[in-house]
């Protein structure tokens, strides 16, 4: 640990600023590097500011500091927080936990107290990381806002084309109600996630792998449930384990999602080191793509760790490539076109990358995989850089004004 620790404090315009500079220590080993006094410029401050810590003060039940809390975790996973609260309001420490805080102190609490907190979560964090000893590996997580732009297809052939470059790669099908992952890659639904979550007892990845059903790619496939009704029983808490334990054992991990923001598509983003956002080359799909990429960023989401692949990519409709970048906000990674063999791939089960190997569309689902290959040679470093620091802070600013 830092001799000192510089230290940001974040103050919600809720909380009395008197109660939390009398709680702030002098010294103690802690140097405060600023007080910013509303957090949409605390955010603003804590892109600028390089920081050991990071001090959350509200009073009550403060949503925006729920939110701000997460994106600090986003931007920097391995940076702890601590929250100052005044008179919190019943569930809200409960809520401020599950954000991601590290410590929660009431305040008003003795500045000598509030120093060692201050240690304490430093050095937990950094012994977290020193313990766990396992490098996770990349995890891509595919969205799209709305059906129908080629998720499933996209994940499928991403997969298996990375299997294909001698990877050892897994895919999740988080599609709980209507995943199509299995019949997509001709697969028999003989186990599946809710077979998993019925199973009971700890898990581990000896018991995880007997419940991946193998493809002939290499890659290992961990099935949707075959009703709806089933997805009730799989959890998010579930996911969250697996995906650990998926990605401390495999070179990669791909997840397919649904369509929307939903709790457990919001849990798969969060553990993710990638996403690929999935589109169409119409009106309709760039506006959904635009929407989709300014809630990621929103979410406080490293917008250099995104990437776009536009599928149907030559469809003649009147938008031009250079359409595309106005309208959703950057350029695509990937253009994938259309080929008439695709549809009959999906209903073969046999991805294109296999059936058509020397197609455009399969040499496009490449790119992707090598994009993601190449990111990792890097050391995980992003693939390209992220949007403007003034546009990601006033998209923030807006989301925080409405809360």
């Amino acid at each position: 640990m830092a001799s000192v620790i510089r230290t940001l404090v974040a103050v919600d315009t809720t909380v009395d600023r008197q109660v939390v500079q009398a709680a702030l220590p002098a010294s103690n080993g802690v140097e405060i590097a600023g007080v910013i006094y509303g957090l949409d410029e605390s955010w603003n401050a804590l892109q600028e500011a390089p920081t050991d810590l990071v001090v959350v003060a509200c009073a009550s039940y403060s949503d925006r500091a729920l939110f701000f809390i997460e994106g600090a975790l986003k931007q920097r996973a391995d940076r702890p927080i601590v929250v100052l609260v005044e008179n919190p309001r019943k569930g809200f420490l409960r809520r401020l936990f599950e954000a991601g805080a590290d410590d929660v102190l009431t305040i008003p609490e003795e500045p000598e107290r509030v120093a060692f907190a201050f240690e304490k979560a430093v050095v937990r964090r950094q012994g977290a990381a020193v313990a766990s000893g396992v490098a996770l590996s990349p995890m891509v997580c595919v969205l799209g806002p709305k059906g129908g732009t080629g998720k499933t297809l996209t994940s499928c052939n991403l997969a298996v084309a990375l299997a294909g470059m001698a990877k050892k790669v897994a895919l999740v099908d988080l599609d709980l109600q209507f995943g199509d992952v299995g019949l997509s890659l001709g697969l028999a639904p003989d186990r599946t996630v809710y077979d998993l979550a019925k199973s009971g007892g700890s898990l581990d990845i000896e018991k995880l792998d007997s419940y991946l059903t193998p493809h002939a790619s290499g890659a290992r496939v961990l099935l949707a449930p075959t009703r709806p009704d089933q997805a009730t029983f799989v959890t998010v808490e579930l996911m969250r384990e697996v995906y650990t334990l998926l990605r401390s054992h495999y070179e990669f991990v791909v997840v397919d999602t649904p369509p929307g923001f939903t709790s457990e598509v919001i849990a798969a983003i969060d553990s993710s080191s990638h996403v690929c956002m999935v589109g169409m080359l119409d009106s309709l799909s760039l506006k959904n793509t635009k929407l989709g990429l300014e809630t990621l960023e929103l979410m406080g989401y490293d917008n250099g760790r995104i990437n776009v692949a536009l599928n149907r990519a030559d469809t003649r409709i009147g938008i031009s490539r250079d359409d595309v970048g106005a309208i959703v906000g950057r350029p695509p990674d990937v253009l994938v076109p259309s080929d008439r063999e695709i549809p009959k791939t999906l209903t073969d089960g046999q991805p294109i990358v296999l059936a058509d190997a020397r197609s455009e569309a399969a040499g496009a689902f490449r790119t992707l995989a090598d994009l993601y290959a190449k990111a990792v040679s890097r050391n995980g470093a992003p693939i390209h850089a992220s949007n403007s620091e003034p546009e990601r802070r006033d998209v923030l600013k807006n989301l925080l004004g409405r809360r």
